[in-house]
C-alpha cells in the first residue's frame, strides 16, 4: 500500500498504527494523585477516575524529560510515553517521592493509535462505545483479545490510543484491520502530525527544549495549579508573554528535505528540521525550531539549499 493510500485512510475513513515505540508506567498507592500532581506540569489531583490529560516532566531548569499521557483510573495513573524514558522517568520520581506511599510499575502492554473520522465507529462495533470520549478522557472495554484502555488522544491526528496487553494484540490487531482499519506507515503518519502540529518526543522534543518552545504549553500545563518540577522557569517565560528564542515552527517547501536540515537566512544558521514529510495535499513539509527573529509566517529561509517559507502550525490548505 502506498503512503497516499495510508493518508487518505486516515483523512476519510480509520487508519491503524503500531506505537511499539511507547510503554506504561503505573503508579498506585494511596497519595499517588498528589505525588505525581506536584511532580508534573498538568493538574492531576483533581481529576476523578476515566480522565486524564497531556503533561510534562521537566527538571528545575525547565528541560523536558519526558512528554506523557497521564490517565487516571480508580486504583492507578497511567503514565504512557516513550518506552526509552520509562527508565529515567521512573528513577526521577523514585528520587522525589522520598517516603510517599507511592508505587511504579512497568506492565507488559503495548500501545496501539487509530486515527480517522470513521476511528469511533469502527471501536463501537468492537464494544467500545468512545464517540463522547473528550481528549484524554478514557474507559475501559471488552475488545478482542481481552479488556483495553480507550482514551480520545490529543497527540494523534484525530483518533484514539489503545492500552492492551501485548499478547491481545495480534488479535486485537486483526479485529480491527478486519472492521475496515488500513495500517498506517510512518510516513503518512509524519504527514499527518506536521499537518496538524504535532511534535513528538525524541523526534521533535529533547531534554535540549524548553515546554514554551514547542507550542505544547496549552495542552501540558495547568496554570492553577501549585508547584512542580520546573515551574519557577514556566511562570517567568509566561511573565514574559512566552518569549523564547527558539520555538516551533511550520515549513512549507519547495522540494522534500532530510530530518535534521538547517534553516539559514543568508550565511546564519537560524533553525533546524525535526520532522521532514511529504503531504499528498500540501507537499513537502516539515515541523523545525526557527530563531526569533524568523516566526513571522511567510518568511523565506533555506533548508539544506531548498527554499522553505515559514508557516504557522497547524498548516492551512
Amino acid at each position: 500500500m502506498t503512503s497516499a493510500a495510508e493518508y487518505a485512510a486516515a483523512r476519510e475513513g480509520a487508519a491503524l498504527v503500531d506505537l511499539r515505540e511507547r510503554g506504561l508506567l503505573v503508579a498506585t498507592g494511596p497519595q499517588r494523585q498528589k505525588f505525581l500532581n506536584g511532580i508534573l506540569s498538568n493538574e492531576l489531583l483533581q481529576r476523578p477516575a476515566g480522565q486524564g490529560c497531556l503533561a510534562a516532566l521537566m527538571d528545575v531548569k525547565g528541560h523536558l524529560q519526558a512528554l506523557m499521557r497521564a490517565l487516571v483510573t480508580a486504583d492507578s495513573v497511567v503514565l504512557e510515553m516513550p518506552a526509552e524514558r520509562l527508565a529515567p522517568v521512573e528513577a526521577t520520581l523514585l528520587h522525589y517521592k522520598v517516603a510517599a506511599p507511592v508505587r511504579f510499575a512497568q506492565p507488559a502492554a503495548a500501545v496501539l493509535g487509530l486515527v480517522g473520522p470513521r476511528a469511533a465507529e469502527l471501536l463501537a462495533g468492537l464494544g467500545a462505545d468512545v464517540a463522547a470520549l473528550a481528549p484524554e478522557v478514557h474507559l475501559t472495554a471488552a475488545l478482542p483479545g481481552g479488556e483495553a484502555r480507550v482514551a480520545r488522544a490529543s497527540d494523534l491526528p484525530g483518533g484514539f490510543v489503545l492500552h492492551a496487553l501485548s499478547d491481545a494484540v495480534p488479535t486485537l490487531w486483526s479485529a480491527l484491520t478486519a472492521a475496515g482499519a488500513l495500517p498506517l506507515g510512518r510516513e503518512a503518519l509524519d504527514a499527518l502530525r506536521v499537518e496538524h502540529g504535532l511534535p513528538w518526543y525524541g523526534r521533535d522534543v529533547t531534554e535540549d527544549n524548553l515546554l514554551h518552545e514547542t507550542g505544547l504549553v496549552a495542552l501540558c500545563h495547568s496554570p492553577s495549579k501549585g508547584c512542580y518540577l520546573g515551574q519557577e522557569v514556566v511562570a517567568r517565560l509566561e511573565a514574559r508573554g512566552g518569549n523564547v528564542n527558539r520555538a516551533l515552527r511550520g515549513l512549507r517547501l519547495e522540494a522534500p528535505v532530510a530530518d535534521g536540515a538547517e534553516l539559514r537566512a543568508g550565511e546564519d544558521v537560524v533553525g533546524r528540521v525535526t520532522t521532514a514529510a511529504v503531504s499528498p495535499r500540501l507537499g513537502p513539509i516539515a515541523l523545525a525550531y526557527v530563531h526569533r527573529n524568523h516566526f513571522v509566517p511567510g518568511t523565506r529561509l533555506d533548508a539544506a539549499g531548498v527554499p522553505a517559507t515559514v508557516a504557522a502550525l497547524p498548516l492551512a490548505e
